[in-house]
């Protein structure tokens, strides 16, 4: 992770924290709403009320304080998956992953259209992370829902593509949260839409991967 300067000095004091997190907060506001190109150090400066010599203290560049938000933002994101347990319930940790998402979808939405933006706009800051610790715990956990199939608990499924279509599925109520809101219309748009998502998406991705009698 690209540490802002101030947290580079030997003794960092409260204040310092405080106008590190202000910074990070605008910065994730701004990136959120105008993507890495899009966004100036100038509009951070704005919208953290600091002075852009001020601000230029903690994070030397645009491009610092982006990679400290990409950072945070994936260890986030990836927590769920994380608690994928080889040793759970195929069901229950499959279903509680689908809410987890869900969960993030409705709480941090700012940072998974900064995440979604990185993305389409060739994931150049984060290439390494995608390639790297990212691929490495996908890779871990598509090996156990291989397993789980291969012992007959749920359907054989291409698990790559079972984790991306819950990463899509999920996250498609943050990043287009505008649309969902507009087509649910007013009665069904309230925080209630994220349990309803909920409970379609278990069923959806449950009754896929039940295995069927006769099944091979």
């Amino acid at each position: 992770m690209v540490l802002p300067r101030a947290a580079r000095t030997q003794r960092r004091t409260r204040i310092q924290e405080e106008k590190e997190e202000r910074i990070l907060e605008a910065a994730l506001e701004v990136f959120s709403l105008h993507g890495f190109r899009g966004a100036t150090v100038d509009q951070i400066a704005e919208v953290a009320g600091m002075s852009k010599p001020n601000l230029l203290y903690y994070f030397r560049t645009k491009e610092a304080m982006h990679r400290a938000l990409i950072t945070r933002v994936l260890d986030t994101w990836l927590d769920p998956l994380r608690e994928f347990d080889a040793a759970g319930n195929p069901v229950s940790e499959i279903r509680s992953y689908i809410r987890r998402k869900l969960e993030m979808a409705r709480d941090f939405p700012r940072e998974s259209r900064l995440f979604a933006n990185e993305v389409l706009q060739g994931a150049t800051n984060i290439e390494d992370e995608l390639k790297g610790p990212l691929k490495a715990l996908v890779d871990e956990k598509a090996a156990v829902i291989r397993a789980w199939a291969k012992a007959g608990k749920i359907a054989k499924c291409d698990p790559y593509h079972l984790i991306f279509s819950i990463w899509s599925t999920t996250q498609h109520y943050a990043d287009f949260d505008v649309q969902v809101r507009a087509v649910l219309g007013q009665e069904k748009a309230g925080e209630g839409r994220f349990e309803d998502a909920a409970r379609f998406l278990e069923q959806l991705f449950i009754n896929g991967l039940q295995v069927r009698d006769g099944a091979s």
